[in-house]
């Protein structure tokens, strides 16, 4: 059986300043010392402004920092975006790509997430790529169809990817900010049926990578979800806004 040291990471999406980051570090920083989090890899990821503040902050925790997105391109005339480089100039390990809210509010397509992978890829940053499928398509009985095309798009520039820098996030965007929860079985469904999906598609490192889950994880339901065995921790919104929601969410994984 193969063995994924467990992965967290918290999307604080758009939310924070400088003072209230700066209370939220402090209190992650105080909890660490009470919270055993031994063996699970743990990310934050800010907004832009606050990369090097995150930074600052937690360069000395062992917990890294990333991006909610990147660009689709190295350099150029692209006013407001961010590239692979200047995230790693500014210490990150990973980013965020393809997030439901940015899939269905600003448009961003199968090709748009791929490209971005791939530039994570080849630029040595680590990617958390989200799928996931909507309430309509999984009352209409097609959340593997939707599953297998977004997987599809993305699987050619992760067939030479180091495993341990690809983490997939499956989002039920019915359960993102809802609080609706997909059951622990639905969850494993999923992840297996990505996993799957992966290696068919060539994907050699895909029993390796690790497969996150994106709905809605909070300290009471964590342990449930990450005791399956595809569900290798969480993609965590609203509970990373909270310190010692967010540890003990990491501290779920651990003993899960």
């Amino acid at each position: 059986m193969t063995t994924r040291n467990p992965f967290v990471a918290g999307n604080w999406k758009m939310n924070g300043d400088i003072v209230t980051n700066e209370h939220l570090f402090t209190a992650l920083r105080a909890a660490l010392e009470r919270v055993s989090i031994a063996q699970v890899e743990v990310a934050i990821c800010p907004p832009y402004p606050y990369l090097g503040q995150a930074g600052a902050w937690l360069n000395d925790t062992g917990i890294a920092w990333g991006a909610q997105n990147v660009a689709e391109a190295p350099n150029g005339a692209l006013t407001g975006e961010v590239s692979v480089s200047m995230l790693l100039d500014l210490g990150c390990r990973w980013t965020i790509v393809g997030h439901s809210e940015r899939r269905t509010l600003l448009g961003e397509t199968d090709e748009t997430v791929a490209r971005k992978v791939s530039m994570c890829v080849g630029g040595g940053l680590g990617v958390i790529a989200c799928v996931g499928e909507s309430l309509d398509e999984r009352e209409g009985g097609r959340t593997e169809a939707v599953l297998a095309r977004q997987v599809a798009a993305i699987a050619p520039a992760l067939r030479e990817a180091d495993p341990a820098r690809v983490v997939l996030a499956y989002e039920p965007v019915w359960a993102i900010g809802t609080g609706r929860t997909a059951s622990p079985e639905m969850a494993q469904q999923a992840h297996a049926f990505i996993r799957a999906r992966l290696l068919e598609a060539g994907v050699g490192g895909a029993s390796q990578m690790r497969i996150v889950y994106g709905g809605s994880v909070k300290p009471s339901n964590a342990v449930s979800l990450f005791e399956m065995p595809d569900v290798d921790g969480g993609l965590i919104g609203g509970a990373s806004l909270v310190a010692e929601d967010f540890l003990n969410i990491c501290r779920a994984a651990a003993v899960a």
